[in-house]
Formats: structure tokens, C-alpha cells, sequence
């Protein structure tokens, strides 16, 4: 469970920021050397990229690789902590 949990996570965030860059799905897959079709499933979260992928995307959207991570880990907190104020 908490492997889809990352992936919808990690698919939420990769959404977010290609949008405020304002690229699509294909210029992101050019850019990214990835297939269109990939993109879109690790944005749906029902992928989940290898290190390598997160390499290619953080290089294709010019930010660190730590900073991806870091916004996909507290994309995991905030989920976490809603679900613990649902309760």
C-alpha cells in the first residue's frame, strides 16, 4: 500500500510542476528522453520511476534531484497528517 501511496505522490508532484512550467506531456517526455505514455502514468501514480527516471526528470524540468524529493516527501507528510486529522 504504501508503494502506491509514493507513486500517486511522486505523480501528483511531477504534475505540479510540469504545469507551472507550462510544459506538456510530450514536450516533458522529449525533454526527458521518456516516453509520453510513461509520463502520464506516473502522473496517474500507477507507475513508479526508478532512480534513473527521476534523474531524467529533474534534468528535463531544471531542478535538483533533491528538491523533487523533498517536495514528494512532504506531498507524503501532509497526505499522512490529513489522513490523521480525519480521524
Amino acid at each position: 500500500m504504501k508503494s502506491h501511496k509514493t507513486a500517486a505522490a511522486f505523480g501528483a508532484v511531477l504534475r505540479e510542476l510540469r504545469k507551472q512550467q507550462s510544459l506538456s506531456q510530450e514536450k516533458l517526455a522529449f525533454e526527458s528522453g521518456l516516453d509520453r505514455t510513461y509520463i502520464s502514468l506516473l502522473e496517474v501514480g500507477q507507475r513508479s520511476p526508478s532512480l534513473e527516471t527521476m534523474l531524467a526528470l529533474s534534468r528535463a524540468l531544471q531542478i535538483p534531484l533533491a528538491y523533487l524529493a523533498s517536495l514528494v516527501e512532504a506531498r507524503l507528510v501532509e497526505s499522512s497528517d490529513d489522513r490523521r486529522n480525519a480521524s
